[in-house]
This record gives structure tokens, sequence and C-alpha cells, in this order.
């Protein structure tokens, strides 16, 4: 059920940002500009509940290479805590053979957690060095899906806050 729920959303999504590509004029259809991000939700025991957002604008520096920077936030909770996560920081990907694309990203982390069965308050500064890369799929004029996966180069198993240096990610980008 809720992978039907969250799939109408990306669908939904996708042809919300395809409808909007297909408005602008010819002038902005040639932009060096990029515009993107992604939103995620997710669901498990004990009432986990994860909602997060990562903007990003870029530019792209040759007709393959893009810089720019990017931001997340994130909100989590469950029975035994809750935290609020805010990153900022640079990107470069290059894309090559038109659908594909390799990329590394810097974040630094804000992180506010609260351990509500131990009584427990903390903030906490991580930082984040991620490489990886994708695929990418066409959803209208100059607009694209991204499919990735990345990897925190910098994750330490028994300091961090994430529990995993692998990261997953689907994300859209306008203006490629």
């Amino acid at each position: 059920m809720m992978k039907k729920i969250i799939l109408s959303a990306f669908i939904f999504s996708a042809l919300v940002l395809n409808a909007q590509t297909e408005n602008r004029s010819q002038d902005t259809m040639h932009s060096n500009w990029t515009f993107g991000g992604g939103i995620g939700a997710s669901f498990g025991s004990n009432n986990y509940f994860n909602l997060s957002a990562a903007p990003r604008v870029g530019y792209r520096l040759t007709d393959n290479l893009e810089g720019g920077a990017l931001g997340s936030i994130s909100w989590q909770k469950s029975n035994y805590y809750r935290s609020t996560m805010f990153g900022l920081g640079p990107f470069l990907n290059y894309y090559f053979a038109k659908s594909f694309f390799i990329s590394a990203n810097y974040q630094h982390y804000f992180i506010n957690y609260k351990d509500t069965f131990y009584d427990f308050k903390a903030n906490k500064n991580e930082d984040a060095l991620y490489l990886g890369g994708g695929y990418m799929q066409s959803i209208g004029n100059n607009s694209y899906l991204q499919l990735g996966l990345m990897y925190n180069v910098l994750w330490k198993e028994n300091s961090s806050i994430f529990s995993s240096g692998l990261v997953p990610n689907i994300g859209f980008v306008i203006g490629l």
C-alpha cells in the first residue's frame, strides 16, 4: 500500500514538472541554470516516521559538467527519539552518454536530537562527502528524473548519526 502511494506521488510530481517545463519561454530553455531536488517519506516500526526535502540549484559550467549548491532538511520521530537535521553544501555532476552521471557532493549537517526514552538531548554537527553516480531518464523538454547511489566516504560506523554510508537517491532536475 505504502509503495503505491509513494510511486503515485513520484509520478504526479513528474507530470507536474513536465507541465511546468513545457510552458517556459525559449529564452529560459537555453539558460545554464538548473533547479531540482527530491522529497521523501518513510515509515517503520515503533511509530517511526521520516519526512525529508532536498532542494538544489546548479549551473552548467560546460555541456557535461554542472556545479551548484544543495540543501537538505529532515524530520524524524519514533516512540524513542525525535530529530531535526539541516544540511548544506556544494556539488559537482558530470554527465555522459546522455543518460548517466557521476556525482560528488559535500554536506555539513546540523542535527538536533532528543532521546525520549532516556530523556537525553544533543546538538551535533557532522560532515559527509558523497561520491557516486546514477541514471537519468528524460521526463520532458529539459527535465529529468535522476536515480542514483551515493556513498559517504566520511561515514564512521560507531560515531555517525547515519545508520549506513550507502545512500540511494531519487530526484528531479529541470534545465539540463
